[in-house]
């Protein structure tokens, strides 16, 4: 059998992400109530309802909420398939993060609310910052962390990965992301990584990585869906992501071009493994928020 060659990259063609105009636009997954949903995340976590819309040719309906405008910060997209009454979370998700500047007050209306706190509010190990685990109607997690005030209170979205190395990479390489730090936690058997655009985890909206010693498969269930991150060229990005799964895995799942219905021109991929992340063109996003 005849070698294979090795993957080169263009470098050239890999500075893109890093020049490019990007930020994390939203985070998708799905609920069994969307009203009950978007009745709990407004009096409860405090956001506000963005927009709303009923497709019934798809069947389904969503709902955007977050704590700003769309246009400037991160926010959630909560997906209604018609019919389907319940969804799995799966092994595989881990949970998403709000940062408050009192997170006593935010525990106890949450709770009053009929959210399910798992850890009550109090100081991380080896830190000052405190924090508290609660749960949604629907058994999604989020980890609540006491911080001055921000300008993304919707600071987080964690998950595991199986080759966490390989996974910084691909990030890294695939959209650009600043790697900020790697924190190995013995005491807890996993090791933890945090990428961003930006250095300071404090102020922007992150994605955190988590491996969990000698775990080597995770399930992925079918609720969480995506994250979408805007760019300014869906096409060279894409150029660069299919380079960078040529050499550590993934695929693209939706060529660059206009998603039908709405022009807005996207591109999808998977990561090495199987976790989707949407690229959205900055210039058609900001027109079909306005329209």
């Amino acid at each position: 059998m005849a070698d294979v060659a090795p993957v080169v990259l263009d470098d050239a063609i890999l500075e893109w992400p890093k020049n490019d105009n990007r930020r994390f636009l939203h985070v998708v997954y799905r609920v069994v109530d969307l009203d009950r949903s978007i009745k709990f995340y407004t009096e409860a976590f405090g956001m506000t309802l963005l927009r709303k819309k009923d497709v019934p040719k798809e069947k389904y309906s969503s709902a955007v909420l977050g704590f700003g405008p769309e246009e400037s910060t991160y926010v959630v997209e909560l997906i209604h398939n018609y019919g389907v009454e319940s969804y799995d979370i799966g092994t595989g998700f881990g949970h998403f993060g709000i940062a408050t500047t009192d997170i006593y007050q935010l525990v106890e209306t949450i709770r009053a609310k009929g959210g399910k706190i798992t850890q009550e509010p109090g100081a991380a190990e080896g830190t000052t910052t405190v924090v508290a685990f609660v749960q949604d109607l629907d058994g999604y997690e989020f980890e609540l962390f006491e911080r001055d005030a921000t300008p993304e209170p919707l600071c987080q979205v964690m998950f595991h990965v199986v080759d966490l190395d390989r996974s910084i990479e691909f990030y890294e390489k695939a959209l650009g992301l600043n790697h900020i730090v790697t924190i190995d936690r013995p005491e807890e058997k996993d090791t933890i990584a945090m990428l961003g655009y930006g250095d300071d985890p404090n102020q922007i909206a992150i994605l955190e990585l988590i491996y969990n010693y000698d775990v080597t498969e995770y399930t992925k269930g079918n609720a969480y869906s995506h994250i979408a991150i805007s760019t300014d060229d869906v096409y060279k990005s894409a150029e660069v992501v299919e380079l960078v799964t040529q050499e550590l895995g993934g695929k693209i799942i939706r060529q660059p071009g206009p998603f039908p219905g709405t022009n807005t021109k996207i591109t999808a991929f998977e990561d090495p493994e199987g976790w989707k992340t949407v690229l959205i063109d900055n210039q058609d996003f900001l027109k079909g928020l306005e329209e």
